[in-house]
Protein backbone atom coordinates (compact mmCIF):
# COMPACT_ATOMS: atom_id res chain seq x y z
CA UNK A 1 0.00 0.00 0.00
CA UNK A 2 3.38 1.98 0.78
CA UNK A 3 4.42 1.88 -2.23
CA UNK A 4 1.18 2.35 -4.27
CA UNK A 5 1.05 5.65 -2.36
CA UNK A 6 4.75 6.80 -2.75
CA UNK A 7 4.42 6.13 -6.90
CA UNK A 8 3.80 9.39 -7.67
CA UNK A 9 4.25 8.94 -11.65
CA UNK A 10 2.02 5.81 -11.57
CA UNK A 11 -0.74 7.56 -10.16
CA UNK A 12 -0.50 11.05 -12.28
CA UNK A 13 -0.04 9.12 -15.51
CA UNK A 14 -3.48 7.38 -14.31
CA UNK A 15 -5.17 10.91 -13.81
CA UNK A 16 -3.60 12.46 -17.07
CA UNK A 17 -4.97 9.40 -19.42
CA UNK A 18 -8.65 10.59 -17.71
CA UNK A 19 -7.94 13.99 -18.58
CA UNK A 20 -7.22 12.92 -21.82
CA UNK A 21 -10.44 10.95 -22.59
CA UNK A 22 -12.32 13.77 -20.19
CA UNK A 23 -11.12 16.36 -23.19
CA UNK A 24 -12.12 14.15 -26.04
CA UNK A 25 -8.26 13.56 -26.81
CA UNK A 26 -6.93 9.74 -27.62
CA UNK A 27 -4.25 8.66 -25.12
CA UNK A 28 -3.85 5.29 -27.30
CA UNK A 29 -3.31 4.62 -30.59
CA UNK A 30 -5.18 2.39 -32.72
CA UNK A 31 -4.40 -1.08 -33.87
CA UNK A 32 -4.17 0.01 -37.23
CA UNK A 33 -2.32 2.79 -36.77
CA UNK A 34 0.31 0.04 -35.05
CA UNK A 35 -0.29 -1.90 -37.82
CA UNK A 36 1.12 1.00 -40.15
CA UNK A 37 4.20 1.52 -37.56
CA UNK A 38 5.10 -1.71 -37.66
CA UNK A 39 5.17 -1.42 -41.27
CA UNK A 40 8.05 1.10 -41.61
CA UNK A 41 11.44 -0.21 -42.04
CA UNK A 42 13.53 3.08 -41.41
CA UNK A 43 13.27 6.84 -42.09
CA UNK A 44 12.13 8.10 -45.40
CA UNK A 45 14.69 8.00 -48.08
CA UNK A 46 13.92 9.97 -51.24
CA UNK A 47 15.75 11.61 -53.81
CA UNK A 48 15.34 14.05 -57.19
CA UNK A 49 15.78 17.25 -58.52
CA UNK A 50 14.16 18.97 -55.97
CA UNK A 51 15.97 17.54 -53.04
CA UNK A 52 19.13 19.14 -52.45
CA UNK A 53 22.06 17.74 -50.07
CA UNK A 54 22.99 19.73 -47.51
CA UNK A 55 24.49 16.34 -45.00
CA UNK A 56 27.92 18.26 -45.30
CA UNK A 57 26.72 21.91 -43.59
CA UNK A 58 27.10 22.14 -39.66
CA UNK A 59 23.47 21.80 -39.28
CA UNK A 60 22.28 22.24 -34.87
CA UNK A 61 19.26 22.00 -32.78
CA UNK A 62 18.62 23.63 -29.35
CA UNK A 63 15.10 22.00 -27.50
CA UNK A 64 14.59 21.22 -23.98
CA UNK A 65 17.13 19.14 -21.54
CA UNK A 66 14.79 15.78 -22.61
CA UNK A 67 12.94 16.42 -25.92
CA UNK A 68 13.37 13.40 -28.35
CA UNK A 69 11.08 14.59 -30.86
CA UNK A 70 13.54 17.46 -32.86
CA UNK A 71 11.58 18.84 -35.47
CA UNK A 72 13.97 21.81 -36.67
CA UNK A 73 17.78 22.92 -37.13
CA UNK A 74 19.04 25.79 -37.99
CA UNK A 75 22.72 27.10 -39.37
CA UNK A 76 23.85 29.83 -40.63
CA UNK A 77 27.19 32.21 -42.19
CA UNK A 78 28.01 35.84 -42.63
CA UNK A 79 27.02 37.64 -45.95
CA UNK A 80 30.19 39.64 -47.79
CA UNK A 81 28.42 42.70 -46.97
CA UNK A 82 27.53 42.49 -43.79
CA UNK A 83 24.23 40.95 -42.27
CA UNK A 84 23.46 37.19 -41.84
CA UNK A 85 22.38 34.22 -44.05
CA UNK A 86 19.97 31.70 -41.95
CA UNK A 87 18.90 28.30 -42.63
CA UNK A 88 16.09 26.43 -41.16
CA UNK A 89 15.44 23.25 -41.44
CA UNK A 90 11.87 21.69 -40.92
CA UNK A 91 11.71 17.69 -40.20
CA UNK A 92 9.61 16.33 -43.43
CA UNK A 93 6.96 14.69 -41.15
CA UNK A 94 4.93 13.69 -44.67
CA UNK A 95 7.73 12.15 -46.18
CA UNK A 96 6.72 8.80 -44.02
CA UNK A 97 2.85 9.75 -42.58
CA UNK A 98 0.44 10.43 -45.57
CA UNK A 99 -2.22 12.28 -45.80
CA UNK A 100 -5.27 9.98 -44.48
CA UNK A 101 -3.21 7.10 -43.20
CA UNK A 102 -4.78 5.65 -39.53
CA UNK A 103 -1.23 7.44 -37.93
CA UNK A 104 -2.30 10.80 -39.94
CA UNK A 105 -5.93 10.26 -38.41
CA UNK A 106 -4.55 9.84 -35.23
CA UNK A 107 -2.55 13.34 -35.19
CA UNK A 108 -5.76 14.68 -36.99
CA UNK A 109 -7.86 13.94 -34.08
CA UNK A 110 -5.56 15.04 -31.21
CA UNK A 111 -3.66 17.69 -33.36
CA UNK A 112 -1.21 18.38 -30.64
CA UNK A 113 1.30 16.32 -28.39
CA UNK A 114 -0.09 16.93 -24.60
CA UNK A 115 3.02 17.08 -22.12
CA UNK A 116 2.33 16.23 -18.34
CA UNK A 117 5.46 15.31 -15.95
CA UNK A 118 4.85 11.66 -15.61
CA UNK A 119 3.54 11.09 -19.52
CA UNK A 120 4.03 12.31 -22.86
CA UNK A 121 0.82 11.72 -25.03
CA UNK A 122 2.78 12.21 -28.56
CA UNK A 123 0.93 13.36 -31.48
CA UNK A 124 2.88 10.52 -33.60
CA UNK A 125 3.96 7.30 -32.43
CA UNK A 126 7.67 7.72 -30.43
CA UNK A 127 9.25 5.89 -32.88
CA UNK A 128 8.34 8.59 -35.60
CA UNK A 129 8.59 11.59 -33.81
CA UNK A 130 11.65 10.56 -31.65
CA UNK A 131 13.24 8.29 -34.20
CA UNK A 132 12.29 7.99 -37.77
CA UNK A 133 10.84 11.49 -38.58
CA UNK A 134 12.91 13.51 -35.85
CA UNK A 135 16.20 15.47 -36.73
CA UNK A 136 18.43 13.31 -34.49
CA UNK A 137 22.01 14.41 -34.44
CA UNK A 138 24.61 11.84 -36.37
CA UNK A 139 21.36 11.25 -38.74
CA UNK A 140 20.69 11.87 -42.24
CA UNK A 141 16.72 13.04 -42.62
CA UNK A 142 14.70 14.51 -45.08
CA UNK A 143 13.56 18.29 -44.36
CA UNK A 144 11.86 21.59 -46.10
CA UNK A 145 14.65 24.25 -45.67
CA UNK A 146 13.68 28.01 -45.25
CA UNK A 147 17.02 30.08 -46.44
CA UNK A 148 16.37 33.44 -45.20
CA UNK A 149 19.05 36.77 -46.22
CA UNK A 150 19.36 39.01 -42.67
CA UNK A 151 20.87 43.06 -43.18
CA UNK A 152 23.44 44.10 -40.36
CA UNK A 153 20.64 45.34 -38.55
CA UNK A 154 18.42 42.61 -38.58
CA UNK A 155 16.00 43.19 -41.70
CA UNK A 156 14.92 40.30 -43.60
CA UNK A 157 15.89 40.87 -46.94
CA UNK A 158 14.78 37.66 -48.85
CA UNK A 159 14.03 33.88 -48.54
CA UNK A 160 13.35 30.70 -50.42
CA UNK A 161 12.22 27.81 -49.22
CA UNK A 162 13.30 24.02 -50.56
CA UNK A 163 13.80 20.74 -49.93
CA UNK A 164 16.71 18.99 -48.64
CA UNK A 165 18.31 16.54 -47.29
CA UNK A 166 19.84 17.45 -43.85
CA UNK A 167 22.17 16.10 -40.65
CA UNK A 168 22.18 16.99 -37.22
CA UNK A 169 26.11 17.40 -36.06
CA UNK A 170 25.03 18.86 -32.73
CA UNK A 171 21.98 18.45 -30.38
CA UNK A 172 21.80 21.26 -27.51
CA UNK A 173 19.72 22.18 -24.68
CA UNK A 174 18.07 25.21 -23.84
CA UNK A 175 20.11 26.08 -20.09
CA UNK A 176 23.72 25.10 -21.08
CA UNK A 177 23.43 27.08 -24.18
CA UNK A 178 22.18 29.80 -22.26
CA UNK A 179 24.52 29.69 -19.70
CA UNK A 180 27.70 29.45 -21.87
CA UNK A 181 26.03 32.67 -24.22
CA UNK A 182 25.89 34.47 -21.00
CA UNK A 183 29.26 33.39 -19.76
CA UNK A 184 28.32 31.77 -17.08
CA UNK A 185 29.19 28.18 -18.64
CA UNK A 186 31.18 26.39 -20.95
CA UNK A 187 30.32 25.40 -24.59
CA UNK A 188 28.09 22.54 -24.50
CA UNK A 189 30.34 19.56 -25.67
CA UNK A 190 28.45 18.78 -28.30
CA UNK A 191 29.35 21.91 -29.76
CA UNK A 192 33.06 21.82 -29.20
CA UNK A 193 33.08 18.93 -31.45
CA UNK A 194 32.31 21.22 -34.53
CA UNK A 195 34.77 23.28 -35.31
CA UNK A 196 33.47 27.14 -35.95
CA UNK A 197 30.16 26.23 -34.28
CA UNK A 198 30.91 28.49 -31.40
CA UNK A 199 31.04 31.58 -34.20
CA UNK A 200 27.81 30.50 -35.91
CA UNK A 201 25.89 30.63 -32.03
CA UNK A 202 26.94 34.02 -31.26
CA UNK A 203 25.52 35.25 -34.77
CA UNK A 204 22.20 33.77 -34.23
CA UNK A 205 21.75 34.98 -31.12
CA UNK A 206 22.81 38.44 -31.70
CA UNK A 207 20.61 38.36 -35.05
CA UNK A 208 17.49 37.15 -31.79
CA UNK A 209 18.14 40.00 -30.32
CA UNK A 210 18.20 42.29 -32.95
CA UNK A 211 14.41 40.65 -34.38
CA UNK A 212 13.42 41.04 -30.57
CA UNK A 213 14.17 44.79 -30.76
CA UNK A 214 12.64 45.11 -34.43
CA UNK A 215 9.60 43.28 -33.34
CA UNK A 216 8.99 45.35 -29.88
CA UNK A 217 9.21 48.24 -32.08
CA UNK A 218 6.07 47.28 -33.76
CA UNK A 219 4.12 46.67 -30.42
CA UNK A 220 5.49 42.88 -29.64
CA UNK A 221 3.72 41.90 -26.40
CA UNK A 222 6.14 40.52 -23.82
CA UNK A 223 5.09 38.27 -21.26
CA UNK A 224 6.34 36.18 -18.18
CA UNK A 225 3.78 33.58 -17.69
CA UNK A 226 3.66 31.56 -14.78
CA UNK A 227 5.43 27.83 -16.20
CA UNK A 228 5.84 25.65 -13.38
CA UNK A 229 7.50 22.35 -13.77
CA UNK A 230 7.65 18.83 -11.57
CA UNK A 231 10.98 17.10 -10.83
CA UNK A 232 11.16 13.67 -10.22
CA UNK A 233 13.35 11.47 -7.91
CA UNK A 234 12.70 8.01 -9.30
CA UNK A 235 8.78 7.76 -8.63
CA UNK A 236 7.77 10.39 -6.52
CA UNK A 237 7.85 14.22 -7.18
CA UNK A 238 10.38 16.15 -5.52
CA UNK A 239 9.95 19.71 -6.18
CA UNK A 240 8.38 22.11 -8.86
CA UNK A 241 10.59 24.91 -10.32
CA UNK A 242 10.03 27.58 -12.73
CA UNK A 243 10.83 26.97 -16.39
CA UNK A 244 13.11 30.15 -16.59
CA UNK A 245 13.15 32.45 -20.19
CA UNK A 246 16.59 32.59 -21.16
CA UNK A 247 18.48 33.60 -24.68
CA UNK A 248 18.92 30.18 -25.83
CA UNK A 249 14.70 29.69 -25.97
CA UNK A 250 15.12 33.62 -27.23
CA UNK A 251 17.04 32.60 -30.14
CA UNK A 252 14.69 29.24 -31.04
CA UNK A 253 11.60 31.75 -30.47
CA UNK A 254 12.94 34.56 -32.54
CA UNK A 255 14.23 32.43 -35.58
CA UNK A 256 10.83 30.29 -35.31
CA UNK A 257 8.50 33.73 -35.74
CA UNK A 258 10.29 34.82 -38.83
CA UNK A 259 10.62 31.37 -40.39
CA UNK A 260 6.39 31.16 -40.05
CA UNK A 261 6.22 34.72 -41.45
CA UNK A 262 8.48 33.37 -44.37
CA UNK A 263 6.13 30.26 -45.32
CA UNK A 264 2.67 32.31 -44.71
CA UNK A 265 3.94 34.82 -47.39
CA UNK A 266 5.47 31.59 -49.29
CA UNK A 267 1.31 30.28 -49.81
CA UNK A 268 0.00 33.31 -50.01
CA UNK A 269 2.43 33.99 -53.13
CA UNK A 270 1.56 30.72 -54.79
CA UNK A 271 -2.55 31.51 -54.79
CA UNK A 272 -3.42 29.27 -52.29
CA UNK A 273 -5.52 29.04 -49.06
CA UNK A 274 -3.84 28.16 -46.00
CA UNK A 275 -4.16 27.70 -42.84
CA UNK A 276 -2.96 30.27 -40.29
CA UNK A 277 -2.13 31.00 -36.66
CA UNK A 278 -4.18 34.60 -35.83
CA UNK A 279 -4.54 36.83 -32.29
CA UNK A 280 -6.97 39.04 -33.20
CA UNK A 281 -7.11 42.39 -32.04
CA UNK A 282 -8.47 42.18 -28.36
CA UNK A 283 -11.71 42.95 -28.31
CA UNK A 284 -11.48 43.56 -24.90
CA UNK A 285 -9.09 46.09 -25.19
CA UNK A 286 -11.05 48.49 -22.80
CA UNK A 287 -10.91 46.33 -19.66
CA UNK A 288 -7.30 45.73 -20.30
CA UNK A 289 -7.33 49.81 -20.28
CA UNK A 290 -8.86 49.63 -17.15
CA UNK A 291 -6.13 47.26 -15.38
CA UNK A 292 -3.16 49.75 -16.65
CA UNK A 293 -4.88 52.42 -15.48
CA UNK A 294 -4.65 50.75 -11.95
CA UNK A 295 -1.12 51.05 -12.52
CA UNK A 296 -1.38 54.52 -13.05
CA UNK A 297 -0.71 54.47 -16.69
CA UNK A 298 -3.47 55.79 -19.15
CA UNK A 299 -3.25 53.68 -22.53
CA UNK A 300 -5.17 55.22 -25.87
CA UNK A 301 -9.11 53.85 -26.16
CA UNK A 302 -8.08 52.13 -29.18
CA UNK A 303 -5.91 48.97 -29.48
CA UNK A 304 -2.16 50.16 -29.32
CA UNK A 305 0.34 47.03 -29.14
CA UNK A 306 3.43 49.44 -28.51
CA UNK A 307 1.73 51.73 -26.01
CA UNK A 308 1.06 48.58 -23.96
CA UNK A 309 4.32 46.97 -24.83
CA UNK A 310 5.81 49.86 -23.54
CA UNK A 311 3.80 50.01 -19.97
CA UNK A 312 4.45 45.83 -19.64
CA UNK A 313 8.33 46.92 -20.20
CA UNK A 314 8.09 49.49 -17.29
CA UNK A 315 5.85 47.17 -15.12
CA UNK A 316 9.06 43.97 -15.70
CA UNK A 317 11.55 46.34 -14.58
CA UNK A 318 10.14 48.46 -11.60
CA UNK A 319 7.94 44.82 -10.39
CA UNK A 320 9.84 41.95 -11.36
CA UNK A 321 7.85 40.06 -8.72
CA UNK A 322 4.55 40.72 -10.12
CA UNK A 323 4.75 40.56 -13.43
CA UNK A 324 4.12 36.86 -14.46
CA UNK A 325 0.73 37.50 -12.55
CA UNK A 326 0.17 40.74 -14.29
CA UNK A 327 1.03 38.98 -17.50
CA UNK A 328 -1.64 36.26 -16.90
CA UNK A 329 -4.23 39.11 -16.65
CA UNK A 330 -3.46 40.76 -19.90
CA UNK A 331 -3.16 37.27 -21.78
CA UNK A 332 -6.50 36.26 -20.65
CA UNK A 333 -8.11 39.40 -21.77
CA UNK A 334 -6.35 39.54 -24.96
CA UNK A 335 -7.86 36.18 -25.80
CA UNK A 336 -6.20 32.75 -27.20
CA UNK A 337 -5.06 32.63 -30.42
CA UNK A 338 -6.64 30.08 -33.16
CA UNK A 339 -6.43 28.82 -36.28
CA UNK A 340 -8.21 30.40 -39.45
CA UNK A 341 -8.18 29.85 -43.43
CA UNK A 342 -6.89 32.93 -45.06
CA UNK A 343 -7.04 33.04 -48.97
CA UNK A 344 -4.37 34.67 -51.09
CA UNK A 345 -5.12 38.40 -51.81
CA UNK A 346 -7.43 39.16 -48.51
CA UNK A 347 -6.17 40.85 -46.25
CA UNK A 348 -4.43 39.00 -43.28
CA UNK A 349 -5.74 39.27 -39.98
CA UNK A 350 -2.33 38.96 -38.27
CA UNK A 351 -0.87 38.17 -34.77
CA UNK A 352 -1.63 40.82 -32.47
CA UNK A 353 0.83 39.45 -29.66
CA UNK A 354 3.73 39.00 -31.56
CA UNK A 355 3.49 42.16 -33.69
CA UNK A 356 3.32 40.48 -36.96
CA UNK A 357 1.21 40.58 -39.88
CA UNK A 358 1.99 36.92 -41.52
CA UNK A 359 2.06 34.47 -38.96
CA UNK A 360 1.13 30.61 -39.50
CA UNK A 361 2.85 27.67 -37.16
CA UNK A 362 5.18 25.47 -39.94
CA UNK A 363 8.22 24.71 -37.68
CA UNK A 364 7.05 21.44 -35.52
CA UNK A 365 5.33 19.09 -37.36
CA UNK A 366 6.37 16.29 -35.29
CA UNK A 367 3.88 17.76 -32.18
CA UNK A 368 1.45 20.06 -34.11
CA UNK A 369 -1.22 19.11 -36.89
CA UNK A 370 -1.21 22.26 -38.17
CA UNK A 371 2.52 22.03 -38.91
CA UNK A 372 1.69 19.07 -40.98
CA UNK A 373 -1.22 20.67 -42.75
CA UNK A 374 1.67 23.45 -43.33
CA UNK A 375 4.39 20.96 -44.81
CA UNK A 376 2.05 19.16 -47.26
CA UNK A 377 1.06 22.41 -48.59
CA UNK A 378 4.58 23.64 -49.21
CA UNK A 379 5.34 20.67 -50.94
CA UNK A 380 2.53 20.89 -53.03
CA UNK A 381 3.07 24.37 -54.28
CA UNK A 382 7.43 23.58 -54.68
CA UNK A 383 5.75 20.68 -56.86
CA UNK A 384 3.37 22.82 -58.68
CA UNK A 385 0.49 20.29 -57.35
CA UNK A 386 -2.60 20.96 -56.58
CA UNK A 387 -3.33 21.65 -52.57
CA UNK A 388 -3.60 18.28 -50.77
CA UNK A 389 -6.83 20.21 -48.74
CA UNK A 390 -9.95 21.96 -50.18
CA UNK A 391 -10.85 25.16 -48.72
CA UNK A 392 -13.71 23.76 -47.07
CA UNK A 393 -11.73 20.91 -45.12
CA UNK A 394 -9.04 23.29 -44.57
CA UNK A 395 -11.61 25.63 -42.56
CA UNK A 396 -13.18 22.27 -40.96
CA UNK A 397 -9.55 21.38 -39.86
CA UNK A 398 -8.86 25.30 -38.48
CA UNK A 399 -12.05 25.73 -36.35
CA UNK A 400 -11.06 21.34 -34.93
CA UNK A 401 -7.44 22.62 -34.59
CA UNK A 402 -8.60 25.24 -32.57
CA UNK A 403 -10.82 23.25 -30.36
CA UNK A 404 -8.48 20.31 -29.86
CA UNK A 405 -5.40 22.78 -28.58
CA UNK A 406 -7.65 24.09 -26.31
CA UNK A 407 -8.25 20.77 -24.90
CA UNK A 408 -4.52 19.53 -24.74
CA UNK A 409 -4.00 23.35 -22.69
CA UNK A 410 -6.96 22.38 -20.08
CA UNK A 411 -5.13 18.75 -19.70
CA UNK A 412 -2.03 19.95 -19.00
CA UNK A 413 -3.15 23.02 -16.80
CA UNK A 414 -5.19 20.42 -14.68
CA UNK A 415 -2.20 18.26 -14.52
CA UNK A 416 -0.09 21.15 -13.16
CA UNK A 417 -2.61 21.75 -10.25
CA UNK A 418 -2.48 17.51 -9.77
CA UNK A 419 0.73 17.78 -9.27
CA UNK A 420 1.24 20.57 -7.09
CA UNK A 421 -1.64 19.01 -4.97
CA UNK A 422 0.54 15.70 -5.17
CA UNK A 423 3.91 17.97 -4.12
CA UNK A 424 2.23 19.41 -1.28
CA UNK A 425 -0.66 16.94 0.24
CA UNK A 426 2.07 15.79 3.26
CA UNK A 427 2.50 19.59 4.22
CA UNK A 428 -1.34 20.49 5.41
CA UNK A 429 -0.60 23.59 8.16
CA UNK A 430 2.83 24.86 7.30
CA UNK A 431 2.87 28.63 6.54
CA UNK A 432 3.78 29.82 3.19
CA UNK A 433 4.56 33.42 1.58
CA UNK A 434 2.43 34.63 -1.57
CA UNK A 435 0.82 36.72 -3.86
CA UNK A 436 -2.70 37.19 -4.62
CA UNK A 437 -2.75 36.30 -8.15
CA UNK A 438 -6.67 36.60 -9.02
CA UNK A 439 -9.95 38.15 -7.68
CA UNK A 440 -13.18 36.93 -9.17
CA UNK A 441 -16.78 36.22 -8.38
CA UNK A 442 -15.71 32.51 -8.17
CA UNK A 443 -12.97 33.43 -5.51
CA UNK A 444 -9.68 34.47 -4.85
CA UNK A 445 -6.48 32.89 -5.63
CA UNK A 446 -2.63 33.03 -4.44
CA UNK A 447 0.52 31.69 -5.65
CA UNK A 448 2.66 30.79 -2.84
CA UNK A 449 6.75 31.41 -3.95
CA UNK A 450 8.33 28.03 -2.65
CA UNK A 451 7.40 25.45 -4.23
CA UNK A 452 5.71 27.66 -6.96
CA UNK A 453 2.10 26.84 -6.47
CA UNK A 454 -1.21 28.13 -7.16
CA UNK A 455 -4.54 27.14 -4.89
CA UNK A 456 -7.68 29.19 -4.18
CA UNK A 457 -8.05 31.06 -0.58
CA UNK A 458 -10.63 29.47 2.12
CA UNK A 459 -12.70 30.89 4.89
CA UNK A 460 -13.56 34.24 5.21
CA UNK A 461 -11.26 36.56 2.55
CA UNK A 462 -11.17 40.39 3.02
CA UNK A 463 -10.44 42.56 -0.15
CA UNK A 464 -7.62 41.89 -1.34
CA UNK A 465 -5.82 43.23 -4.68
CA UNK A 466 -3.83 41.67 -7.11
CA UNK A 467 -0.32 41.95 -6.49
CA UNK A 468 -0.81 41.89 -2.37
CA UNK A 469 1.76 40.25 -0.58
CA UNK A 470 0.06 37.59 1.70
CA UNK A 471 1.28 34.84 4.47
CA UNK A 472 -1.06 31.81 4.43
CA UNK A 473 -1.05 28.31 5.46
CA UNK A 474 -2.23 24.98 3.85
CA UNK A 475 -5.48 24.23 4.75
CA UNK A 476 -6.09 21.13 2.05
CA UNK A 477 -5.05 19.48 -1.03
CA UNK A 478 -7.24 17.39 -3.30
CA UNK A 479 -4.80 15.31 -6.31
CA UNK A 480 -7.76 13.78 -8.08
CA UNK A 481 -9.21 17.48 -8.41
CA UNK A 482 -6.07 19.01 -8.78
CA UNK A 483 -7.29 21.22 -5.50
CA UNK A 484 -4.56 23.50 -3.05
CA UNK A 485 -6.91 25.23 -0.46
CA UNK A 486 -5.13 28.01 1.76
CA UNK A 487 -6.17 30.49 4.83
CA UNK A 488 -4.77 33.82 5.14
CA UNK A 489 -2.90 34.04 8.51
CA UNK A 490 -4.26 36.07 11.03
Amino acid sequence: MDQALNNHRSQLATLAAWAMFSRGLEAEFSSAAQEQLASLNGPATETGEGIRDLRERDWFSIDNDDSRDLDQLSLSEPLPKGGLRVWVAVADVDALVKKGTPIDQHAQLNTTSVYTSARIFPMLPERLSTDLTSLNQDEDRLAMVIEMAFSDDGVLVESSIYRALVRNKAQLAYDAMSAWIDGEGALPEPAQRVHGLSVQLRAQDGLAQKLRVLRRAEGSLEFETFQPRAQFEGERIASIHLQPQNRARQLIEELMIVTNGCTARFLAAHGGVALRRVVRSPERWLRIVDVVRGFGTQLPNQPDGPALEAFLARQHKVDPLRFPDLSLVIVKLMGSGEYVVERSGQPPIGHFGLAVRDYMHSTAPNRRFPDLITLRLLKAALAGERSPYAPAELAELADHCTLQEDAARKVERQMRKSEAALLLHSRVGERFDGVVTGVSDQGTWVRIFEPPVEGRLRGHVPDLNVGKLVRVHLVSTSVERGFVDFALER
